[in-house]
């Protein structure tokens, strides 16, 4: 008897605290969860103004005969799906061969510089700096240069090719040599981050690894085959999806340089849908194009996380 009066208040000494540290938890937890809440509320409405609603009212729009000439529409359901379906899929194949051509040079010459630059040279630093300068002008100026190089009456291209003797070409004249421009035009604009991520990535390769190559006999081919590739390919693998997806979307080089001509050889899906919000005026169509381009794009971003996913497994 006495031994259970004794532990009685111990055990009332355990007990009672917990009760209001635990009140005291859940109170700081539900101002913590609002104060979080407010702070993120403000950056919540703006996403919503600037993201959410232009895509439902995009959406609601596509279902409507809707010109910019006139205020009012009418509802057709989805014919202007139905409408714009050969357009779009003509324009696909054009913006596919555009986003192609336009990742895989950037790629292939970006990592090329990389190697190059990874290696012992004199004044590479002062090579980096310089290499880095197409990327820091914004897309406009550089199609404007690019125009202006290419251009068939003032060109730099055809003055300079006049100067050795050589006949002149019409680069934006005809359909091979439009899509060639702007290829090389974003080629030019787009390898330098290209080959930071790249130069980046070899700089963390064990150099270790490349001198007990080079005292087994490996060439520089081998070594670059063997070990090098092999440790840039996942990184590489995943700026070259990001680039796809941003020259899928690509306005500003096309529309400056070509206007999507001559004829329609350089149309894209962007060109193609400012064609018809601005040029035809039909807010309906063009709506119904720009829902369509925004599934392959969900599309193709899905395809890019996944990858990234698979890849950070490794």
């Amino acid at each position: 008897m006495q031994q259970a009066i004794l532990e009685r208040p111990a055990t009332r000494e355990a007990t009672e605290p917990t009760g209001p540290r635990s009140g005291r938890r859940s109170t700081l937890g539900a101002k913590d969860r609002t104060f979080g809440f407010m702070i993120a509320l403000p950056a919540v409405l703006l996403f919503l103004v600037i993201a959410i609603y232009p895509l439902v009212s995009s959406i609601g729009t596509s279902l409507y005969d809707q010109s910019l000439l006139t205020p009012d529409r009418t509802f057709v359901g989805f014919d202007n799906y139905v409408a714009i379906f050969g357009e779009f899929m003509a324009r696909l194949g054009t913006t596919l061969t555009f986003a192609t051509l336009a990742t895989i040079f950037p790629v292939l010459l970006g990592v090329a510089l990389a190697v190059l630059l990874n290696a012992r040279l004199r004044g590479r630093n002062i090579l980096r700096g310089t290499l880095m300068l197409p990327w820091l002008l914004p897309g406009v100026v550089v199609s404007f240069l690019w125009a202006w190089i290419f251009n068939d009456s003032y060109g730099v291209l055809n003055h300079l090719l006049t100067m050795v003797g050589l006949p002149e070409v019409s680069m934006l004249g005809n359909p091979t040599g439009a899509m060639a421009a702007v290829v090389i035009a974003k080629t030019w604009h787009s390898f330098p981050w290209i080959m930071v991520v790249a130069l980046s990535v070899l700089q963390t390769l064990p150099a270790e690894q490349l001198e007990a190559a080079t005292i087994d006999g490996a060439t520089r081919s081998q070594r670059f085959r063997y070990i090098s590739f092999p440790h840039i390919v996942g990184p590489v693998a995943l700026v070259a999806t990001l680039e796809f997806i941003y020259n899928f979307g690509n306005f500003d080089t096309i529309f400056v340089m070509t206007g999507g001509g001559p004829g329609d050889s350089t149309t894209t899906l962007a060109v193609s849908l400012y064609q018809l919000a601005f040029g035809s005026y039909e807010l309906g169509k063009a709506s119904a194009m720009g829902v369509l381009w925004l599934i392959l794009l969900a599309i193709i971003s899905s395809a890019y996380l996944l990858l990234n996913r698979r890849l950070e497994k490794r």
